[in-house]
């Protein structure tokens, strides 16, 4: 992994310490628990609300996707140098 591959996931992991970052994340992920679909409208109400339940998803899974970028990335790594 080169240095700036280290930057870049270390300022992430940073990100993903502090609290604001949490109630984030904690927000999102209520958001979706209590999304209303019963609201919907017509055709054109329902592909917006699949695209913010979309949005939603992918920012409460962003943290899960770095890390695992990060693990294979080092996994990646560590074989090079056997």
């Amino acid at each position: 992994m080169t240095r700036e591959e280290e930057k870049y996931y270390e300022t992430y992991f940073d990100l993903f310490l502090h609290d604001g970052w949490k109630q984030l994340i904690n927000e999102i992920t209520e958001s979706i628990e209590t999304y209303d679909v019963s609201a919907i409208k017509d055709i054109e109400d329902l592909y917006r609300s699949q695209g913010e339940l979309k949005i939603l998803k992918r920012i409460a899974s962003f943290e899960t996707g770095i890390r695992n970028a990060y693990d294979m990335s080092s996994e990646g790594s560590d074989a090079e140098k056997v």
